[in-house]
């Protein structure tokens, strides 16, 4: 088994940013390093227990200036851990992930596709998913929902109402006011993670398709009718989506908080 392993990173980061964010998520310092290297700097120290990674594609931003700028801050270094960088799509995950199909060495026998901003995955999880896809072509972490789910809608007004004058002086906007519509049977429900790991030749037949939007990879190969096998994730290997969880990355690696320079200037 040779495996190639596919990291989208031509995000925007516009839930991060309105969130407080004060630059691109995987710009970001975690323990010295752009979040981005730290996620890299994982697949370079893991070894399966059958085959070996064979080849690193980071797929950046779509738009050539920005992709321009994304490799001078990242090339040389990602470079060096061996990754081949590449320009994704300009506004959806699945062209970006379609960009790195295109360049996944012949001899890849098997993909796995990880989201850039998963830092915290563990070699543990990572053996288990690698080792499954030696007997199944479709392989996803997933985590049972603990919670109570809840589909809501939003109603159009205001919390506490809505105010005329506020609105004409320009205040704040109100936070929305939402409403519940139906309590879901969370039985059978959980929450998917990265890596999914796939044999190329699936994965590749799965963006053949025509209709391309999914959340996720595994979506496309589930609407060819294939069986996708569920193994299970970690709670902590969370996605860094707002600030709050870069904080809750740094705390889940053992890491400090930053000091000095941002780490997207020392590079």
């Amino acid at each position: 088994m040779r495996f190639a392993v596919i990291l989208p990173s031509a995000g925007a980061s516009s839930r991060y940013t309105a969130a407080g964010g004060l630059r691109p998520k995987l710009d970001e310092d975690l323990g010295g390093k752009p979040l981005l290297q730290r996620t890299v700097e994982i697949f370079t120290k893991f070894e399966p227990r059958e085959g070996a990674i064979v080849a690193m594609i980071v797929a950046g931003p779509g738009k050539p200036d920005e992709f321009a700028e994304f490799r001078q801050r990242h090339g040389d270094r990602l470079g060096l851990m061996g990754a081949t960088l590449v320009p994704g799509g300009i506004t959806h995950r699945w062209e970006t992930v379609k960009a790195a199909l295109a360049v996944v060495p012949e001899e890849c026998t098997h993909i796995a596709v990880h989201d850039a901003a998963r830092p915290c995955v563990s070699m543990e999880l990572l053996d288990r998913v690698f080792y499954a896809a030696a007997t199944y072509a479709a392989v996803i972490p997933a985590v049972e929902v603990p919670d109570t789910v809840k589909r809501m809608k939003d109603t159009g007004e205001a919390m506490g109402g809505d105010d005329p004058v506020a609105a004409i002086l320009g205040a704040a906007p109100k936070t929305p006011l939402r409403v519940v519509t139906e309590t879901l049977d969370r039985a059978g429900l959980v929450l998917v993670q990265t890596p999914q790991v796939f044999r190329k030749d699936l994965l590749q037949r799965a963006y053949a398709q025509d209709n391309l939007w999914s959340t996720d990879d595994a979506g496309l190969v589930e609407r060819l009718g294939e069986r996708v096998v569920v193994i299970d994730g970690e709670a902590g290997n969370i996605k860094v989506t707002v600030p709050a969880d870069l904080s809750l990355a740094r705390r889940i690696l053992g890491l400090r908080e930053p000091e000095g320079r941002p780490v997207h200037k020392r590079f």
